[in-house]
């Protein structure tokens, strides 16, 4: 069982930075790397750990991860331990003398033995306003399910899957043209911005953990290629949060003569009809019909080829009234 806040959380400030460990891997986690730098009157950043490096881009050239860049370039101890369980990796992160760890899009679990190494405990910062959303893609699946507000919380680590005491909260509108990548840098800066306010009430002796309340628990998993089908057997607002909740990965996507089109780009119009139906064709774009309402198609991608307007495509490609999409 990892450390109980209740009796773990300093209550008297404590006189010295704090002693960070930082742990992320993408670039939504470089922000709050950078706020932790800007602050040594709150914390010293002694150890940064991030996934190993893979193969990415053109060519499969193997990269580092954003977060592992970023702390070279800034010079603080870089680990990347391909296992956290057992090995060099749990005795250094005990041996580094830490005071609390910072968390952001790891991508790996903790152990308790690491949960439990850092005097103060770890605290993650989840993107999205628990006990909504817990899991790996809780920005997506924000837009996906329609919320207006979504937010950041930083969060007591604990064994379970996003369910330990919430600690700090901020709340950050969701636009009705936010995708994942619009709200996700705004996130980012946000979470940045909540960490060091939660170090700094820790440092004062005045961080409070709060339980999760059990009603309004939901979960976010990873996305997988399938996640970004085009349901037209939904309506049309539901269609297209979906499509705006998987850009820009997997992508949008629907049935085209036996091929894949990505849709990137589309909006919410009157129409009706059987769901995935084309519906109309104009230089506007391609009308298809939801289950209720309709959906027009205004950037799209066919397989093996470059984004293009829907005026393109159709010039290019044609599409017919009555035909499926589904």
């Amino acid at each position: 069982m990892a450390h109980n806040p209740a009796t773990t959380l300093p209550r008297r400030p404590l006189d010295r930075p704090l002693r960070v460990a930082f742990l992320g891997t993408p670039a939504l986690a470089v922000p709050t790397l950078d706020a932790l730098l800007a602050a040594p009157d709150v914390c010293e950043v002694v150890l940064v750990v991030s996934q190993p490096d893979k193969p990415s881009g053109r060519g499969n050239k193997v990269r580092p991860t954003p977060v592992a860049a970023r702390a070279v370039e800034a010079g603080i101890p870089l680990m990347q331990p391909r296992r956290v369980r057992r090995g060099e990796f749990p005795e250094a992160f005990e041996a580094a003398g830490l005071d609390v760890a910072v968390v952001i899009a790891y991508g790996r679990i903790l152990t308790t033995r690491l949960l439990e190494a850092p005097t103060y405990g770890c605290v993650n910062v989840h993107a999205s306003l628990l006990p909504k959303w817990r899991g790996a893609g809780p920005i997506q699946w924000s837009i996906i399910g329609g919320d207006a507000v979504t937010g950041v919380t930083t969060m007591w680590m604990e064994e379970g899957l996003d369910t330990g005491p919430m600690l700090l909260k901020a709340e950050e509108p969701i636009g009705p043209d936010d995708t994942s990548k619009s709200l996700g840098p705004r996130l980012g800066q946000l979470g940045a911005d909540l960490a060091v306010e939660t170090l700094r009430a820790l440092q004062a002796g005045r961080l409070v953990a709060t339980d999760q309340p059990e009603d309004g628990v939901s979960h976010a998993p990873l996305l997988t290629k399938d996640d970004g089908r085009m349901r037209w057997e939904e309506s049309a607002t539901a269609t297209r949060n979906r499509q705006r909740g998987v850009t820009p990965w997997p992508g949008g996507w629907c049935a085209y003569r036996g091929e894949t089109l990505r849709v990137h780009e589309c909006q919410r119009i009157d129409g009706a009809g059987v769901p995935g139906t084309v519906l109309a064709v104009s230089a506007d774009g391609i009308d298809v019909a939801c289950a209720s309402g309709a959906l027009r198609l205004t950037r799209v991608q066919p397989a093996g080829r470059r984004a293009m307007s829907a005026a393109d495509f159709v010039n290019g490609y044609g599409v017919d009234v009555g035909e499926s999409l589904a």
